[in-house]
């Protein structure tokens, strides 16, 4: 729970109600495990506190999520498309 507290700044429920609470505390937990799988499966050696950080800083940048987790602070250049869609008006 220290992780939950620290890491994803949960302070206080946002529901009152026990199915409130309890589905806060599950999607904490479950956040909590696919972070440290990520910390796991990468070969850069990543702090859980400083992949999270990163993780909020580019959450909608469109990324090669295992080529970043792997060099995070090298330019990953994406090839041109093959095809191109083309327009119709």
């Amino acid at each position: 729970f220290r992780d939950i507290k620290q890491l994803l700044h949960i302070k206080s429920f946002i529901g009152t109600s026990e199915n409130a609470v309890m589905i806060q505390i599950w999607t904490a937990l479950i956040t909590i495990l696919i972070l440290k799988a990520l910390k796991a499966q990468s070969k850069f050696d990543w702090y859980l506190s400083n992949l999270v950080a990163f993780i909020r800083l580019n959450l909608f940048v469109k990324i090669d999520l295992q080529k970043w987790l792997d060099k995070p602070f090298e330019e990953h250049i994406e090839p041109p498309p093959k095809f191109q869609q083309g327009v119709l008006f």
